[in-house]
């Protein structure tokens, strides 16, 4: 057993420090003023080679890999001061001593607070069955967040953890572990700092968090990061916030992909379409012809893996001819029908593929631990199976070939990758090319998920440059924000998977992935009763990702209609989502900028309320709109707390308006969707009506303010098919607010996408009193006194005494204007 107790020298380096410690060679490296990496290595290898990581400040042998997508900078030289003790680290931000012996690092910000500290003398240990250990310590009420997909509570302070990616179908929501994904990140926030840090182990065996399941007399209260293999290599991500931490750690391993709009739609699923014998084309076209016939948005098909039939089993890169009578048509029609497939491939090849012996001939799969010249076999669909290597040059090409000539050619830009856990493959000593090394599938197992993504999105790209991938994946590792939207996997019906698939999202929105989702209604066992569906819909509106897709046990299909009696409910849910667009689709661009959830955690954005700390079902749908759904049966009120430091307006109570830090409750019926508006809001909305997001144009556009001085939003538009945004066709609108006496909204649009809008509605919350004037581009506009005037009006303003709300609306007058609201008092008697 290693560990690693003393510090015994530092060797300057260009870019870097070597720590010389009794058991280990450590790296040191301030990658920017606010990310410190503490890479450990107990072997003193330190070869730089990362699939994940897309802001490196150093050299790494898979460069040419992500030409164009890895970013080099040029490390920050950190002031270094030593005393007999310790030695000081210091950069504009953040100081790192390290102290001699014992050994032990802490991290503190720039105003002294600790963020981090590991356990001194033992910070770094290597046990005797060859796992790594890094212990850190902890106070007993810290919180911790993030850990990518995992069951429960959002705050998983006393909680065990593993990270090891499994095909966990029909899990329970509240305990199982593990789920799909494989993410070693957390957020720690203190309770008395109020301060947090971002703590990322780049490390892909499998692992262990204990975030203080176990105590010991003889040393202060801790938490451990264990690892099968491999080095301690820690990612210190500070910042203090939040939100700054999601930033800067998804800075280091990757931005969030920018989906097409049709991603954020209704993607409509079921297992039953392509299972059919025969004519499985026609029962989807019928489907979505009953889709426009009953008045539903739609904006896509994921194909389940049925279409890959032959001879009853599933056989990626072929399609059943009996199910799909001529693939090509049936992609197009679909396309043309705004509902362009997503369909299913899978990494396991069985036994009896038709193609298997040209795939073992080109050498493409993961190979047996032992016998050099045969392939690792795991269990898969239909029987045994091989797997393919993405860490192979060879296999990632071959894959790519494959890909293209059997989905992307034939009439997709989607791709669904599903089932691509590996954690059939039980050998973990199973070979793997890792780009001409050699490593393990215990070494890089949760890589190949992430991998299959970006390869499937180059396929897209090289078919046609300017299309926009959009991948799906169920598995994936830290960084698969960069490439994909994923789903909490094959859930079960019931009411606790709808209310504990919420902090799993919020817990996947912390870890650096915005688009997540569930499906809704639930994956496996029977359909969801009435009042069940409806909830999930409501609910699922809110989700990035929005599929109702099921495998029921019960021999039904879950769709919009299955309940006749509240067909207009869940029609009505589809529909406000589908008003949401620009709203969402500049949230989607948020958070492809900076990594900031879509569904946020209230913790998110009110670090400072302690009451929120253990929040894990109320929670925010982008910056301004607080939401309370309605989780449980038969429920008559909702109790929701409010955030402190700002105003609240109930959005279906005529805006009434609530101080935060309170809690209250509110009456709900089987329709109510609680909703919060957020002081300082500008949330925009479509007038006119979409029945696609891809291919249905805001032209009437409805903005919701709640004013609050000081307040910047920002409303973004493109195409949302192409990658012309790359090249600056885009419409990006900054909205600065000032308010007091008088409210004044400045309208600043950049990039050279023409701006679809023809005519805006706002609707400014006003509780004290009518304005009394309102003015756009140095032009009054008409007061009206009469509702029914102001209604054929082709512009003008009126105020709802009944909702005590500015109603103005007007032609958009171009790019850049400005809009004022005056509240002056209006003196009638000149007194």
């Amino acid at each position: 057993m290693d560990i690693c107790s003393k510090l015994q020298s530092i060797e300057p380096q260009e870019g870097f420090y070597l720590l010389h410690t009794d058991n280990a060679l450590i790296k040191l490296c301030f990658v920017t003023d606010e990310i410190v990496r503490i890479r450990a290595s107990f072997e003193k290898d330190l070869t730089e080679e990362s699939y994940i990581l897309l802001t490196t400040a150093w050299e790494d042998r898979l460069d040419p890999l992500f030409a164009g997508e890895r970013t080099r900078l040029t490390p920050v030289k950190a002031g270094l001061k030593e005393t007999e003790d310790a030695v000081f680290f210091s950069t504009a931000e953040v100081t790192l001593r390290v102290d001699r012996d014992p050994l032990n690092f802490t991290l503190c910000d720039a105003d002294g607070n600790i963020l981090y500290r590991a356990l001194s003398g033992c910070p770094f240990v290597k046990d005797s069955n060859g796992r790594v250990i890094a212990y850190s310590e902890m106070k007993e009420d810290d919180c911790f967040y993030g850990f990518g997909e995992k069951a429960g509570l959002l705050n998983k302070n006393k909680k065990f953890l593993r990270e090891r990616a499994t095909d966990a179908m029909g899990y329970d929501p509240e305990y199982t572990d593990t789920l799909y994904k494989h993410v070693p990140f957390y957020l720690r926030l203190d309770r008395d700092t109020h301060k947090a840090v971002g703590v990322f182990y780049h490390n892909f065996y499998e692992s262990v968090f204990n975030m203080g399941c176990e105590k010991s007399n003889y040393w202060h209260r801790y938490s451990y990061f264990q690892a099968d293999g491999g080095d301690i290599d820690c990612f210190l991500i500070g910042g203090d916030t939040i939100p700054r931490i999601v930033d800067n750690y998804t800075m280091l391993t990757g931005r969030p992909c920018l989906l097409p709009k049709r991603a954020l739609g209704y993607q409509a699923s079921s297992m039953y379409y392509p299972e059919l014998e025969k004519d499985c084309d026609d029962a989807i076209y019928d489907f979505v012809d009953t889709i426009r016939e009953n008045d539903f948005p739609l904006d896509g098909f994921h194909l389940s893996s049925g279409y890959t039939s032959y001879n009853n089993k599933r056989c990626v890169f072929t399609w059943n001819t009996t199910r799909f009578k001529d693939p090509q048509k049936y992609l197009r029609t679909m396309k043309e029908q705004h509902a362009q497939n997503v369909p299913n491939v899978k990494p396991g090849i069985l036994l009896c593929h038709p193609y298997f012996a040209d795939f073992e001939r080109a050498g493409v799969f993961v190979q047996d631990s032992h016998d050099q010249d045969t392939y690792g076999v795991g269990r898969w669909w239909g029987g045994d199976g091989a797997f393919w290597d993405f860490t192979s040059p060879q296999a990632r090409a071959l894959w790519k070939k494959y890909l293209t000539d059997a989905i992307v050619d034939v009439g997709t830009d989607s791709v669904w990758n599903d089932n691509c856990e590996y954690d059939s493959l039980m050998d973990k000593d199973c070979r793997c090319n890792f780009d001409g090394k050699g490593g393990t599938i215990g070494q890089l197992k949760p890589l190949m998920s992430t991998l299959m993504c970006k390869i499937g999105a180059e396929a897209v790209q090289e078919h046609d440059a300017n299309a926009r991938p959009y991948m799906v994946c169920r598995s994936g590792s830290a960084g698969i924000q960069h490439y994909a939207q994923t789903w909490c996997g094959d859930n079960a019906t019931s009411w606790r998977t709808l209310q504990f698939n919420i902090p799993m999202i919020l817990s996947m929105g912390l870890s650096g992935q915005p688009n997540d989702g569930a499906d809704i209604g639930g994956f496996a066992g029977p359909a969801p009763e009435e009042e069940l569906f409806i909830r999930w819909v409501q609910h699922g509106i809110f989700q990035p990702r929005f599929s109702i897709h099921s495998a029921s046990s019960d021999n039904t299909v879950t769709e919009p209609w299955m309940y006749s009696k509240s067909t207009d409910l869940i029609r009505e849910a589809i529909k406000l989502r589908y008003r949401f667009t620009p709203y969402l689709y500049s949230a989607e661009y948020e958070a492809s900028c900076s990594g900031t959830p879509i569904m946020r955690p209230l913790v998110y954005e009110f670090q400072e309320d302690p009451n929120v700390y253990e929040e894990s079902f109320t929670f925010l749908f982008g910056r301004d709109i607080l939401v309370a759904n309605v989780l449980e049966p038969g429920a008559v009120a909702r109790k929701v707390y409010l955030p402190a430091g700002t105003r609240w307006f109930d959005w279906n109570d005529s805006m009434r308006c609530y101080e935060g830090g309170q809690t209250i409750e509110v009456p709900v019926t089987l329709a109510s969707i609680p909703m919060f508006l957020r002081e300082g809001a500008v949330v925009a909305m479509a007038d006119n009506e979409l029945h696609t997001m891809e291919g249905d144009q805001v032209k009437k556009l409805h903005l919701v303010v709640a004013p609050k001085d000081g307040v910047m939003s920002t409303l973004y538009d493109d195409d949302g098919i192409s990658n012309d945004y790359k090249q600056g066709v885009y419409c990006k609108t900054t909205i600065t607010m000032a308010a007091g006496e008088r409210v004044t909204l400045h309208f600043a649009q950049k990039g050279s996408y023409p701006d679809p809008v023809e005519t805006i509605r706002m609707e400014m919350i006003a509780k004290e009193k009518s304005p009394y004037w309102v003015m756009i581009v140095d032009k009054k506009l008409p007061h009206y006194l009469n509702r029914a005037k102001f209604k054929t009006a082709p512009e003008g303003w009126y105020y709802s005494q009944s909702r005590r709300v500015v109603e103005i609306k007007y032609a958009n007058p171009g790019p850049d204007y400005t809009l004022v609201v005056s509240f002056e008092q209006f003196d009638l008697i000149g007194m």
